[in-house]
C-alpha cells in the first residue's frame, strides 16, 4: 500500500511540487551521510533477483572506497584500486574508476540529477521513491530507498537496472570518523601473492 502511494504521488506530481521537494531534500542528507566528506561505513546484503547474493563491509570517503565481502578484500586510494581475491591469492591492479573491476561495478551509474523524486511515511521510516527522467542516460530506472525518520539513516534500497531489481538491506551504518588509511593497500601483507596489473587492459 505504501509503495502504491508513492508511485501514485509520483505520477501525479511534478519535480517543482512540495512533496518531490521534501523528497529531494531528504534523499540528499541520507546520500550524503554515506558519500560526504566525512566518509562512511557500512554492513551490505545484497540479492539480485536471488541469482546472486553476497554480503559483506563497506567504507567510503570521498573517491576513496574500501570493501571486504566473501571473495575479495578491496583498497581504493581515489587513484588506483587493488582487489585481493582470498582463493586465488592473486591482487588485481585496476584504476580507480575502471568499471572492470567488477563485473556489477558499471552497472550502477547514478546521478542525483537523473530522476523524480516523491516521499511517503513507511511505519517508522521514510520511503523515497526516485524515477529516471526521460532522456536521463544512467543504467538505473528506479530507486526505493528507505531510511530511518529523523536521522535519515539509510536502512534498504530495492534498485531496478533495466528489468532486474537489486535489493540492498543495509546494517551497522555510521557516519563519520572514518580515516584515510584505511583506504592504502597493505603490500606487506601480500608480497607472497600473484600481481596482476590489468590497468593497461
Amino acid at each position: 500500500m505504501v509503495l502504491a502511494a508513492v508511485i501514485a504521488t509520483l505520477t501525479a506530481t511534478a519535480q517543482e511540487t512540495p512533496n518531490a521537494q521534501q523528497a529531494r531534500r531528504v534523499f540528499e542528507k541520507a546520500y550524503n551521510q554515506v558519500f560526504g566528506s566525512q566518509g562512511a561505513t557500512l554492513h551490505y546484503d545484497v540479492n539480485i533477483i536471488g541469482i546472486y547474493k553476497t554480503q559483506g563491509t563497506i567504507w567510503y570517503k570521498g573517491k576513496k572506497q574500501k570493501f571486504i565481502d566473501e571473495k575479495v578484500n578491496t583498497w581504493n586510494d581515489g587513484t588506483t584500486a587493488y582487489m585481493a581475491y582470498r582463493k586465488k591469492r592473486t591482487v588485481e591492479i585496476h584504476h580507480a574508476q575502471s568499471d572492470k573491476k567488477d563485473k556489477y561495478s558499471g552497472k550502477f551509474k547514478f546521478s542525483p540529477d537523473d530522476f523524480d523524486y516523491a516521499i511517503a511515511e513507511d511505519g517508522n521510516d521514510l520511503l523515497l521513491l526516485l524515477k529516471q527522467k526521460k532522456h536521463a542516460k544512467g543504467t538505473i530506472k528506479e530507486v526505493y530507498a528507505w531510511v530511518k525518520r529523523g536521522t535519515f539513516e539509510p536502512l534498504k534500497l530495492r534498485i531496478k537496472v533495466a528489468f532486474i531489481w537489486t535489493t540492498v538491506t543495509i546494517s551497522q551504518f555510521r557516519s563519520g570518523g572514518i580515516t584515510d588509511d584505511l583506504f592504502v593497500f597493505p603490500r606487506s601483507q601480500y608480497k607472497d601473492w600473484k600481481f596482476i596489473d590489468k590497468r593497461k587492459e
